[in-house]
């Protein structure tokens, strides 16, 4: 059994060795931008940062974040920037690591940067202090630290893990008699079965059986048999990070031959990538309930994004347009350009963006999130997750091996939410 630590589920282990590397990017020469016809407004530099390359096998990689961060910058300095001002990214590698989260955000705030902007970290405890202690927002993290969604300083796009799990329970009440959920033995794993039941019990669907794991095996035989028995034959879902790929393996080779039980789990743990690569309508996830923030990467509304990675990201094959980091990185930087184009003065700060989004700056994302506003009365309300504006998931099945849309628009998890214990 792993070591109870608090965590945001699912974690997996914090090893790594720290690169911590940093570039500048995007000077489009003597300050004036392709479609103006003058000096330029100053300059609004930013920060990205993810895990890029770790020699710890266990380590979250995330290098599509800061290509797809890159990408976007060119992107808008090529149709004369934001407001007349050059866009301007900062990379950094944080390993997966909390001294490597540490060292970026130290950075961040060195280089006097107006926002960090969707990055990927799992080490909230670690990076966010450092912001907090120099002013700088945090806009459209990914979601993977329980801090993303308390500090004041934070700005996401998205209800985190707790939003999608709550709008899991809603999913697989409409068609589970039984639900299985095999979950990691953490502090953080511990808060997702009444996560879950919430959704189950408002249709009036027993609560979920509760089956631990370790969040380090090879193998889930146990866990899988276990969960096979009592599901009774109608569904488990399994959210494991990393591992739930393991576990479904297992669960599989387990089943009678022509019976197949429903299986499912959330975004996260389950990714489109990992179903191409895992053999697509031959995979264990074919016919998988997945519960999701965005509509499925194949929908039009995902489109702009795509002709933009086409276009300027120059070929880079670490950036997949399906990965939900990547796309979480992409309405990040559409609200920090709603936010700056919201700031009616020549200088950008850190202190100025915080302002424009806290009076109400509205974030249209074209569709693939409600729009999006941080005021006080937008906030969720819940103690646990201050924070959250976003309280919308979507229902996704696996078909012929593509996640595509189970049920059509937004589901509303707020209730659900609420009504969640501090975890």
């Amino acid at each position: 059994m792993t070591g109870r630590r608090r965590a945001l589920f699912p974690r997996p282990f914090q090893h790594g060795i720290t690169a911590a590397a940093a570039g500048a990017l995007l000077l489009t020469g003597c300050g004036v931008l392709p479609g103006t016809s003058g000096g330029s407004r100053e300059p609004v530099t930013v920060m990205t940062w993810a895990p890029d390359r770790s020699d710890d096998v266990s380590a979250v990689q995330k290098a599509g974040v800061p290509v797809m961060a890159r990408a976007y910058a060119r992107w808008v300095n090529d149709t004369g920037g934001i407001g007349g001002r050059e866009l301007r990214v900062i990379v950094c590698d944080e390993g997966d690591t909390a001294l490597g989260a540490e060292r970026c955000a130290r950075e961040a705030v060195k280089k006097e940067v107006a926002a960090v902007v969707g990055s990927y970290s799992r080490h909230g405890q670690s990076f966010m202090p450092a912001l907090e202690a120099g002013g700088v927002p945090y806009i459209g993290g990914y979601g993977a630290s329980t801090e993303e969604f308390s500090s004041y300083l934070s700005y996401p796009v998205n209800g985190g893990q707790s939003a999608l799990l709550a709008g899991h329970g809603q999913q697989l009440a409409r068609s589970c008699a039984r639900v299985s959920l095999v979950r990691p033995d953490t502090i953080g794993g511990d808060g997702m079965p009444q996560l879950l039941d919430n959704g189950l019990l408002a249709a009036d669907r027993p609560k979920s059986t509760d089956i631990l794991a370790p969040e380090d095996a090879t193998s889930y035989d146990k866990q899988a048999a276990k969960a096979l028995e009592r599901s009774g034959g109608s569904c488990v879902t399994a959210v494991l990070g990393s591992r739930t790929e393991t576990f479904f393996d297992s669960f599989r080779r387990l089943e009678a031959e022509g019976e197949r039980v429903t299986v499912s789990s959330v975004l996260g743990s389950v990714s489109q990538p990992l179903i191409t690569r895992t053999g697509g309508r031959n995979s264990p996830f074919e016919g998988a309930h997945v519960t999701g923030w965005y509509p499925e990467s194949g929908d039009a509304r995902w489109k702009e994004m795509r002709s933009v990675v086409k276009r300027y990201a120059f070929g880079d094959n670490r950036i997949d347009p399906d990965d939900t980091a990547v796309q979480t990185t992409w309405i990040a930087y559409t609200a920090l350009r709603a936010a700056v184009a919201a700031i009616d003065d020549d200088k950008v700060t850190s202190g100025r963006i915080a302002a424009a989004l806290n009076r109400g700056t509205e974030v249209d994302t074209g569709g693939l999130t409600p729009t999006l506003r941080w005021r006080f009365r937008d906030l969720v309300g819940a103690s646990a997750y201050p924070r959250i504006v976003n309280t919308k998931v979507t229902f996704q099945v696996v078909r012929e091996g593509r996640l595509t849309a189970e049920r059509e628009g937004f589901v509303d998890v707020a209730e659900a939410l609420t009504d969640a214990p501090h975890i």
